[in-house]
């Protein structure tokens, strides 16, 4: 905006589902998603607007799973990320911590994190009724910090005051941390695309924009936000 001065850039949240309902009905102009658009949606979005959808893969992000600083555990696998989330697993003495209830915090339904985090990690099972679900990640990340039982996910730049715990993929396998390099070379086993969808070819102000956010001073703007950019350094 301070290179177009005549562009006014509105930026609403809400999660995933909401901005791309808001793409089919024509109230947004871009929309941002932590998921893949769905084939329901595209077609929904065609049939009302008569336009294809065009994705645009903006970011990478590492789906971090976070835990209280005091919390003594630096690992897990994603079986037992699984376990946890879906309520198997309760207690912390059970995954080599102390003795202690097992706090769940995360995104709500509308989230593209949640939808990723419960295709990847609880291999589409649901939460337990304890989850307690919360309306963004800056929220989740403030529950954890206070918490010293809480564990929770989200995207890698909000990690700030909290623990992020190594993954391995399988037993025996290293746990990888939730690093860049990690995303890049596709070891750290729940990293994601982070997209912009338009309905069809971005044009005018929403094409610089586009542009800009790709480009090397975008680029740079998403790794001081914590995200991870396409292509690395």
């Amino acid at each position: 905006m301070n290179a177009h001065p005549d562009v006014t850039i509105q930026v609403t949240g809400g999660g995933s589902g909401t901005g791309i309902a808001a793409l089919i009905g024509g109230t947004t102009d871009i929309c941002q998603a932590s998921r893949p658009i769905k084939d329901s949606e595209k077609e929904e979005l065609h049939t009302k607007r008569n336009l294809d959808t065009v994705e645009t893969p903006v970011a990478l992000d590492a789906l971090a799973i976070y835990v209280n600083k005091d919390n003594p555990i630096n690992s897990l696998t994603l079986e037992q990320a699984g376990k946890v989330f879906r309520g198997e697993v309760t207690d912390w003495k059970d995954v080599g911590g102390k003795p202690g209830k097992i706090v769940l915090y995360g995104r709500d339904n509308s989230s593209g994190t949640y939808v990723y985090f419960k295709e990847h990690v609880l291999e589409n099972k649901d939460f337990p009724p304890a989850y307690q679900a919360l309306p963004g990640t800056g929220a989740v990340v403030d529950a954890v910090a206070k918490d010293k039982a809480a564990i929770a996910y989200g995207g890698i730049g909000y990690a700030k005051d909290i623990k992020t715990l190594s993954i391995a993929k399988s037993a025996g396998m290293p746990p990888v941390e939730p690093s860049m390099a990690n995303v890049l070379n596709n070891s750290y086993p729940i990293s994601r695309q982070l997209f912009w969808y338009t309905a069809g070819a971005p044009q005018g102000a929403m094409k610089s924009l586009v542009d800009w956010v790709l480009s090397p001073e975008g680029q740079m703007i998403v790794k001081e936000q914590g995200f991870y950019p396409l292509k690395g350094e």
